[in-house]
C-alpha cells in the first residue's frame, strides 16, 4: 500500500491530486469503496463510497465527503450531526480499486450512536487495540453536541461548570478513601475521576492533544 499524497489538505486541487484520482479504478457507476480508520485508535470506523467529486472535495476542505448510493448525491460526513471526519491520511490498495482514509473522528462515526459502525460482534479475542480514553472523549463530545434524554453526561453538561467541578471534588475524595481500602475500589474510583475530568475537558473545549502537548513540554 502506497501513500500517494504528500501535500497538504484543505487547498485548491492541484495536478498531484488529479494524478491520484486518475490512478484509482472506479466501478461502472464511477464509485470506489472507502474505509475510514481512526488515526489514533486504529479502529475501523465505517465503509462508504466515494466518487471523483467527493475525493476532490475531501482534499479541498480537509474533511471527508462520500457519495450516497441511495440518495445519489454527494454528502459531507457529519454535516447534520457535527460528527465530521478530518482527513489525516489517504491510501489506495495494490489493485487501485479501494481507498483507506485515516481520519480524526469528531464525535462518533455511526448513526446509531456507536463509535464505529462495526459493533456487531461475532468473534473477538481478549486483546483489543483501542485507546479507551480517546474513545470516551469522543463519545462525550457527541453527547454534548447531540444530547440524549436520560443521559447522566448530558445532565452534567446541562447543570454546568459548578456541578461538574463539585463532582470532580467528590470523586477526588473518593480516590483517597479508595487508596486506603483496597486495590479494586481504588481502580473504580480513579475511573470515576477520569470520566468526570474528561467531562470537564469537553465542557471547557480542552482536547486530549492540549494535555499531551503540555505534558510533552514538561518532559524536557
Amino acid at each position: 500500500m502506497k501513500n500517494n499524497f504528500n501535500g497538504k489538505v484543505g487547498v485548491k486541487i492541484n495536478k498531484k491530486v488529479q494524478d491520484i484520482i486518475k490512478e484509482i479504478k472506479f466501478d461502472d457507476r464511477g464509485l470506489v469503496p472507502a474505509i475510514a480508520q481512526d488515526v489514533k485508535t486504529k479502529e475501523v470506523l465505517m465503509l462508504a463510497y466515494m466518487n471523483r467529486e467527493s475525493i476532490e472535495k475531501t482534499f479541498q476542505e480537509g474533511v471527508v465527503y462520500y457519495y450516497s448510493r441511495s440518495r445519489e448525491k454527494l454528502w459531507k460526513k457529519g454535516e447534520t450531526s457535527g460528527n465530521i471526519q478530518k482527513l489525516k491520511g489517504f491510501y489506495y490498495d495494490c489493485d487501485k480499486d479501494s481507498i483507506l482514509l485515516i481520519v480524526e473522528q469528531v464525535g462518533v462515526a455511526c448513526h446509531t450512536g456507536n463509535y464505529s459502525c462495526f459493533f456487531n460482534k461475532v468473534l473477538e479475542t481478549k486483546y483489543k487495540n483501542i485507546n479507551i480514553i480517546e474513545e470516551l472523549y469522543s463519545l462525550l463530545e457527541d453527547r454534548k453536541n447531540n444530547p440524549k434524554e436520560g443521559s447522566y453526561t448530558n445532565y452534567l453538561f446541562r447543570e454546568g461548570i459548578d456541578k461538574i467541578l463539585k463532582k470532580i471534588g467528590e470523586e477526588a475524595s473518593e480516590v483517597i478513601i479508595g487508596a486506603k481500602n483496597n486495590r479494586e475500589e481504588l481502580i473504580y474510583e480513579i475511573s470515576d475521576l477520569i470520566y468526570h475530568t474528561l467531562v470537564l475537558m469537553v465542557n471547557e473545549n480542552i482536547s486530549l492533544n492540549d494535555i499531551e502537548e503540555e505534558l510533552i513540554s514538561r518532559r524536557s
